[in-house]
């Protein structure tokens, strides 16, 4: 659970900090981030 609350304030911070990119970059840097929390849930783990 506490992997998804750093993606989700990863794409918070991306929305709010990078407004005017067009949205299949907020669709691609929400798969980074989500590839990022995958591999922090196992090092966390």
């Amino acid at each position: 659970m506490r992997t998804y609350f750093i993606w989700l304030t990863g794409v918070i911070v991306w929305n709010y900090g990078f407004p005017t990119v067009p949205p299949m970059a907020d669709v691609a840097v929400a798969i980074l981030l989500s590839f990022a929390s995958y591999g922090l849930n196992k090092f966390l783990d």
